[in-house]
């Protein structure tokens, strides 16, 4: 049976190359200006839906992390955070995850 870990891993890897697949010819097309992407995000209500709720989502993310985090004793809680920021919770998710279950094989949770 795959390991956890192994799992976590392999969905850091997709997590972090299908995002970008989609946004990278966006941004060669256009560049970073903040307020077209801002519109382009919230372009219609089921585009604004999906949106709320990856930010909402990755609001919570954050708190799970931080406390989730803590009592597990999992080093460089920064890490999935800015993962979080810089891809997305697609890879911010199984980054910690990962990250989590090295800790646990280690026996340190408290």
């Amino acid at each position: 049976m795959t390991k956890p870990k192994t799992i976590y891993l392999a969905l850091c890897v997709v997590g972090a190359i299908v995002p970008y697949a989609i946004f990278l010819p966006w941004v060669s097309q256009h560049g970073l200006p903040p307020g077209l992407l801002v519109r382009e995000i919230f372009a219609n209500r089921a585009a604004g839906s999906f949106a709320a709720d990856v930010i909402l989502s990755s609001v919570a993310f954050w708190a799970f992390v931080a406390i989730e985090g803590k009592r597990a004793g999992v080093p460089r809680l920064w890490l999935p955070v800015a993962a979080n920021v810089l891809v997305g919770l697609s890879l911010g998710l199984p980054l910690f995850l990962y990250m989590r279950e090295r800790r646990l094989e280690r026996g340190a949770l408290r």
